[in-house]
């Protein structure tokens, strides 16, 4: 069903309708939505030269932390939330250029079993391991944090006569660093949890944006991000880990025109003023 719903985001935008007066605005924007993700399995390398420990977990799962389900219960920076800054260009109006920032979280699946393999005290083991709290606990909960700078193009589905209320498809693709919070305990040995650059990602992301009135919009977006850490301190050593990310956001936002609207009402006031002799 996910796979469906993003085939047919990804493709609309070919379809788009055409109309006689121009849709496109060139304006800039601000945007806050929340969002939920779900996550590609992956393999946790530990390196820990001075325990004597550099060993993999393999082929395990992590999960997302709701919190937008108590939304009003905390602080609205506590859930999985996104910001977005971004522009249309005055010129070619249907490109763009966008800063984005995704407080997506991650952690490891308790109650699962994992491939554990590599050298623990010096010693060579490959086995399996139960995951629990207490002896291994991993998580980029305060944010696996993604940024990145994106390139934009936009295409017109459909609007109101009146040029009111617009729908459009807006394909997003860019890179940038991550920025987790790492938290975990390896072997019942805990870190202090901290946040830190680590890593980067790159990502693509197709939206529906219906825009009110040229100065508001709402956007449902889905987006694939895959996301590469490493040099993740851990207690007396580093980490590394990757893994893809599916996304699902919604997003209000307020545009800003280039040109403020009173003073396209000022120049058509003036010019319609008789001139007397």
């Amino acid at each position: 069903m996910k796979l469906k719903l993003c085939l047919l985001l990804l493709i609309s935008g070919f379809f788009a309708k055409a109309q006689t007066n121009d849709p496109f605005t060139s304006h800039m924007y601000a945007a806050w939505g929340y969002n939920a993700e779900w996550y590609s399995g992956s393999t946790i390398k530990i390196n820990q030269p001075t325990l004597g420990n550099n060993y993999e977990l393999k082929n395990i799962s992590g999960n997302d932390y709701v919190g937008w389900d108590k939304l009003f219960q905390h602080q609205l920076t506590v859930p999985q939330y996104n910001y977005r800054l971004g522009w249309f260009f005055k010129k070619h109006k249907t490109w763009g250029f966008e800063v984005s920032f995704d407080h997506t979280k991650y952690q490891l699946t308790i109650g699962q079993d994992a491939h554990w393999v590599g050298t623990v005290n010096n010693r060579h083991i490959d086995t399996s391991i139960y995951i629990q709290d207490q002896y291994f606990h991993w998580k980029l909960n305060n944010g696996a944090n993604f940024f990145c700078f994106n390139m934009m193009k936009r295409f017109y589905i459909t609007g109101t006569k009146n040029g009111k209320i617009k729908l459009f498809n807006i394909y997003k693709f860019g890179a940038g660093p991550t920025v987790p919070h790492v938290e975990n305990v390896l072997m019942g040995m805990a870190n202090i949890p901290h946040f830190q650059p680590g890593g980067w990602n790159v990502g693509f992301e197709a939206n529906y944006r219906v825009e009110i009135y040229d100065f508001f919009y709402l956007d449902i977006a889905q987006k694939l991000d895959y996301a590469r850490y490493f040099d993740l301190r851990v207690y007396y050593g580093t980490a590394k880990q990757a893994f893809g990310c599916y996304e699902v956001m919604a997003t209000l936002g307020f545009m800003m025109p280039y040109k403020p609207f009173w003073v396209k009402n000022k120049t058509a006031a003036t010019s319609s003023t008789p001139v007397s002799n």
